[in-house]
């Protein structure tokens, strides 16, 4: 056993008895893994409330690398999730983030990349970024980053040129792409979805992709229904904070 240091963000924390917490961190360093914290149940315990869903913390963990839990017994708070000060679709959006990287990430599987990615989407969400382009952009990144962005300039399965002259396109969520029209006709799984929108999943899964565009608004709803469904391919089930995310942009009031 060994003691480990790393940034880290708190994506779920479980009450395991009268005074502790069991605690899933995605760090920088060394991945997503679960650890106890012990006593940061107490009012006035080791980790004087650094341990809140969202925040990014200095940790020092004993990890154990077994059935074990590894023990958490240092966590230092850089920076707190505030999007409740601002309303709950930014709660409900920083949640859904945090469950993607349970879902989609593995223990101890480091991706420095895809911490940074969250830590740059959480302080757009957190601020006055726009809500809805942040999660797409998140979820787009991610899959990307972890070898599963959407094929959207030839068809997945043959290989073969696709007619990029028609209004609309089939995207199979099975092959994670566009598909042509012969192949299309042989799967389940497949949508119709309009090119202006294939060119926007394109932009939004390029490595080159800016968190600062703003997806176009007549096109969210079907972009938001697309990555919707591909990723409850890729996972196997709903994410259960899926369902709180917009389901049309809209802009929040000023003060």
């Amino acid at each position: 056993m060994s003691a480990e240091q790393s940034l880290a963000i708190i994506i779920r924390t479980i009450e395991f008895s009268e005074t502790s917490l069991i605690v899933t961190l995605f760090s920088r360093e060394l991945g997503k893994l679960s650890a106890i914290a012990k006593g940061a149940r107490r009012p006035k315990g080791p980790f004087e409330g650094s341990l809140d869903l969202l925040s990014v913390c200095r940790v020092v963990v004993i990890c154990k690398r077994s059935d074990a839990l590894d023990l958490l017994t240092e966590a230092k708070l850089h920076r707190r999730f505030r999007g409740a000060e601002r309303s709950l679709e930014r709660v409900y959006a920083g949640y859904y983030l945090a469950e993607l990287l349970r879902l989609l990430t593995d223990d101890y599987d480091p991706h420095p990349e895809v911490y940074d990615l969250t830590t740059t989407t959480l302080n757009e969400i957190d601020g006055m970024g726009d809500v809805a382009t942040a999660v797409l952009f998140f979820e787009a990144q991610l899959l990307r980053m972890i070898g599963h962005a959407a094929l959207t300039d030839r068809c997945t399965e043959c290989g073969g040129d696709v007619d990029s002259s028609l209004s609309r396109m089939p995207f199979s969520l099975l092959s994670g792409g566009v598909v042509c029209k012969p192949c299309s006709n042989r799967q389940s799984g497949v949508l119709s979805i309009r090119q202006t929108a294939i060119k926007e999943l394109r932009r939004l899964f390029s490595v080159d992709a800016n968190l600062q565009t703003r997806v176009p608004s007549h096109l969210y709803s079907e972009l938001r229904a697309v990555m919707s469904r591909y990723i409850q391919t890729i996972v196997g089930n709903v994410p259960r904070t899926q369902s709180l995310l917009p389901d049309s942009m809209r802009t929040e009031p000023t003060e």
